[in-house]
């Protein structure tokens, strides 16, 4: 889960017509419990309890991030190596979404949601204890591993629980939870650090997520329509296999994840340079950078009216058209400019992934859940690596190597999406009858 995923719209369809690697053993599907909207009892309960749990998961996903500085100090690493504490949690999310998705196939979306937010609170609260980076790390790792269960469980509980005509409003509410849990948690930490320093951040955001997990915890409603199937892991595999094969999903894959790692590699690094000089900005101030991310949110909404007009090609190229003017414009010494420059690297990236996420659902037939999950693991593993690589070239090159990465993950973009200009092209040609000349 991204910076705010926006891509409710791919969870959406691929929950609400699953065609998930289980076989089922429950009651046919007529067998169903009333189902929740506006108005009728319960629905506020789930709700809150959503939001509570996205809150949660985001804020202890990037608590690290704004950090970032401050770790580099206590432990006497480079920026490539603090980055990991970052890329460890997003890494390992991407890896473990798929099989805890399927999981909760068969043990429940209530029950894997609880254990997920449960053991990642657990670890939040032992990781400002960590005696070393390495240690910190693994803990990370842990966490972010935990985390995976949420998201699909969440999308899927939404879609049997909720009635269609009240399912994205209830799907936005988690996803507003999310952005603001992913926001407020950098925000917290930087004026906390700050203050009693980045230990003292880190049990904040530990406490904050102990008390939306307990929210969760109270309110969310028992799942009433789920049924539990025994997992099929050949047909999973076999799900997994058709997505992978499909070059247009491939090349949605891949754009997203180059996407994300223009921005996990620009917010990973943002602080060790605004700490810097020409900058020299305090924890707390650099901490509240992040509310740029509320650019992201209307560009995501804006990305349907861009589809409508331009088409989904032209709406992407629109897209890295600003992430790199952003990503030039951040280049200059001034403190106006490096933020109008992250606020066009926000837009176009939020509504490039809006695309390129949406785009899934409408792509796949079948197996949309599992086309879904593969997705975020893209995306995620974009995270961790543009954390990464992003602090490492400002190791070796400074702000200027970090926005050359950039540049050329945003120059992969445009080499994809003119790929899929080219390939649509003559797939409408060659279904354009020979003129019958008269």
């Amino acid at each position: 889960m991204p910076p705010a995923d926006t891509g409710a719209s791919t969870v959406v369809v691929g929950a609400s017509a699953p065609s998930s690697p289980v076989t089922t053993t429950a009651a046919p599907a007529a067998a169903t419990h009333e189902r929740l909207e506006p108005g009728r009892p319960g629905y506020r309960r789930m709700s809150f309890a959503l939001f509570a749990a996205g809150v949660a998961a985001f804020a202890l996903l990037y608590s690290t991030q704004a950090l970032l500085p401050a770790v580099s100090a206590s432990f006497d690493a480079t920026a490539g190596q603090a980055s990991w504490t970052v890329s460890a949690a997003t890494g390992a999310l991407a890896l473990f979404v798929l099989p805890l998705s399927a999981l909760s196939e068969r043990f429940g979306r209530r029950q894997m949601m609880t254990a997920s937010l449960a053991i990642a609170v657990l670890v939040g609260l032992l990781v400002p204890f960590a005696p070393s980076m390495g240690a910190l790390i693994a803990l990370r790792a842990v966490q972010g591993a935990a985390l995976a269960g949420l998201p699909a469980s969440a999308m899927a509980y939404l879609a049997e629980e909720v009635r269609p005509k009240a399912l994205i409003a209830a799907i936005g509410l988690f996803v507003a939870g999310n952005s603001i849990g992913g926001m407020s948690g950098r925000i917290l930490t930087g004026w906390v650090a700050q203050a009693w320093g980045w230990r003292a951040a880190l049990a904040a955001v530990g406490l904050l997520a102990l008390a939306c997990a307990v929210v969760f915890h109270f309110l969310i409603p028992k799942a009433r329509n789920f049924r539990p199937g025994s997992l099929n892991p050949t047909a999973l595999a076999k799900t997994v296999a058709t997505h992978l094969g499909n070059p247009l999903l491939v090349r949605l894959y891949a754009i997203g994840a180059l996407f994300m790692t223009v921005f996990g590699a620009v917010y990973t690094v943002i602080g060790y340079r605004l700490v810097e000089e020409p900058f020299s900005l305090p924890q707390g101030v650099i901490g509240s950078i992040f509310l740029v991310y509320l650019v992201g949110t209307v560009s995501s909404a804006a990305a349907g009216r861009l589809v409508a007009r331009l088409g989904r090609r032209g709406a992407l190229y629109l897209a890295v058209s600003t992430t790199a003017a952003g990503l030039l414009l951040s280049l200059a010494d001034s403190l106006v400019a490096v933020l109008l420059g992250l606020v066009l690297i926000t837009a176009g990236f939020f509504a490039g992934h809006a695309v390129a996420s949406s785009s899934v659902s409408r792509t796949a037939t079948e197996g949309r859940a599992q086309a879904s999950a593969l997705y975020q693991s893209a995306y995620y593993l974009g995270s961790s690596a543009g954390g990464t690589l992003g602090a490492v070239a400002f190791h070796s090159g400074g702000w200027a190597a970090t926005v050359a990465l950039g540049l050329l993950a945003v120059l992969g973009v445009v080499s994809i999406t003119l790929y899929g200009t080219r390939v649509a092209r003559a797939e409408r040609r060659a279904l354009v009858p020979a003129t019958v000349t008269r």
